[in-house]
């Protein structure tokens, strides 16, 4: 075994333990459905599950031989929580603790951001004391947002090493000291451990992935997505169970070292609340000199919410804060071919003030940071094939009825929905927001629009090539569907159909606007 293989922790018989599922009785349902509406989990269940659970050992078996230096960095675990419910949080900590190294593990940073829950005060501050001041809490005097809240937790904490992780989260056995073990071999790594999926109904443990290497990488529009490593990088390496280079990382959880996490200037403090953050970090460690590597054997179980249960506080913006914050790493990091792929994809924000960014084009500049074609090129190479170049768009914003005020909208619907219709224009972009390129593919956001057995239109999938049917006649106002000759048509049950192109029919007769809710 490893010299920092721990023995093995006996199975109490309690309700979820070895990450078991969970439920709740009939008499329950309301509380139940009460606490999911009030934490985006079900909080009854998290209750009924012993603080100090066990989880399934989700490791490849090699795991457990690998040898670590006896010298590692001290880490300092980090947890930002707003409003977060007893029970996960409590056992986040007594998770950590447990199961990792206590000479390696120098403290938990608890930093609450500005809750109100009663039961995070002096209750939360009482119970943390029986360990023994391993566990520090602080408070913002407001609310800061999931982004400067972790850099103030980074800034409180004394270990040579950051750990962030999520305020619901359960560690595999060992998981610590193979991420110290990278950052010790090289101080300039982020390592991230492989997130298992804890479900937020029933809190069963179980891995996202079982037989195959995943890592981080993006689409244009900087929606996060994970695929599998390319044998190129895979071949790296000696042992399946060794750490591989990744592009970027979904944000909650990773390491670094501390002296490092500020030299490379922390997270831009222009970016507000949540989002993108991971991707600003990502592109400047990889084209700063830096690297990011996804370590296998140390794995995190984490409850994805089922939706979020709190807003974000005071936001300065009138576009989604995650577009803001997406635009500030596109003006920062991008090169002008894929800065366009960006606006591309979402047109609507381009123009808007993102604040001054001198700080940070000074630091790419001072530091000799590479181009992100070099990162395209050595790093993230696989992304063009599964998210190509995008052609430019021919027409986007929303697609109005001349003869009505009702503009094309989804109408709720999704991927293997019913049909789309229209809906009175609201001019605010979204469910009304389309966009059709010189390739002929029609969308909005990362889905694209399909005409089913050549009658109603539905959202689908897009295929990975960028191209499609479609056109718009800017003379004729009609939108075409080139495959089968037929326009959209207004129907009478106000959804969008195809039928024969008729240039006198008011109801295929469409004008495209450009929108800019923000201006």
């Amino acid at each position: 075994m490893g010299n920092y293989e721990p023995a093995p922790v006996k199975n109490s018989g309690g309700p979820g333990e070895n990450g078991e599922p969970v439920y709740s009785t009939m008499e329950e349902r309301a509380k139940s459905d009460q606490s999911i509406r009030d934490y985006g989990f079900n909080l009854v269940n998290s209750d009924k599950i012993s603080l100090d659970r066990t989880v399934p050992d989700t490791r490849m078996d090699e795991c457990k031989y690998w040898h670590y230096p006896e010298k590692l960095p001290s880490a300092s675990v980090i947890l930002v929580f707003h409003n977060e419910g007893w029970s996960t949080l409590v056992r986040t900590v007594h998770s950590v603790i447990n199961s990792s190294p206590s000479h390696l593990l120098k403290e938990v940073v608890m930093v609450d951001d500005f809750s109100d829950k009663e039961h995070l005060k002096g209750k939360l501050d009482q119970y943390m004391t029986r360990f023994n001041g391993k566990v520090k809490i602080f408070r913002n005097e407001e609310r800061l947002g999931l982004i400067r809240t972790r850099t103030r937790g980074a800034e409180l904490s004394t270990g040579e090493v950051i750990v962030f992780l999520d305020a619901h989260c359960e560690c595999n056995p060992n998981w610590l000291p193979p991420l110290l073990a990278r950052i010790a071999h090289d101080r300039t790594i982020m390592a991230v451990p492989i997130v298992d999926g804890i479900d937020w109904n029933n809190f069963r443990y179980r891995p996202v992935y079982t037989s195959t290497h995943h890592r981080g990488i993006f689409e244009w529009g900087f929606l996060y997505k994970e695929s599998q490593v390319p044998q190129r990088e895979l071949n790296t390496r000696t042992y399946n169970s060794e750490p591989y280079k990744s592009p970027t990382h979904a944000g909650g959880l990773f390491a670094m070292d501390r002296k490092y996490f500020f030299e490379m200037g922390g997270y831009d403090p222009g970016m507000q609340i949540w989002g993108g953050e991971n991707f600003e970090l990502s592109f400047k460690i990889w084209q700063c000199g830096g690297s990011i590597e996804w370590v296998p054997c140390s794995r995190v179980g984490h409850v994805y919410r089922n939706h979020m249960p709190y807003g974000f506080g005071k936001v300065k913006a009138t576009i989604p804060v995650i577009l803001l914050n997406y635009m500030r790493v596109v003006e920062v990091w991008l090169d002008p071919e894929y800065k366009e792929y960006f606006y591309t994809r979402e047109p609507s924000v381009r123009g808007y003030p993102i604040g001054d960014i001198s700080k940070q084009l000074a630091f790419k500049k001072e530091h000799n940071c590479k181009s992100f074609d070099w990162f395209m090129e050595n790093v993230a190479y696989e992304v063009l094939e599964k998210f190509p170049r995008l052609p430019p768009n021919k027409v986007w914003g929303e697609f109005k009825i001349l003869e009505d005020n009702k503009c094309w909208d989804t109408v709720g619907q999704g991927v293997n929905g019913g049909p789309i219709g229209a809906y009175y224009c609201h001019h605010g972009g979204g469910n009304q927001m389309f966009r059709l390129n010189t390739k002929g593919q029609l969308a909005l956001g990362e889905r694209c629009l399909e005409a089913k057995y050549k009658d109603t239109i539905h959202v689908s999938y897009c295929d990975v090539e960028p191209t499609g049917p479609w056109d718009y006649d800017e003379k004729t106002k009609q939108v075409q569907h080139t495959e089968y000759e037929m326009c959209v048509e207004l129907g009478d049950d106000d959804k969008l159909h195809l039928q024969t192109c008729d240039a006198e029919s008011q109801r295929q007769l469409w004008e495209v606007n450009e929108v800019r809710s923000w201006k």
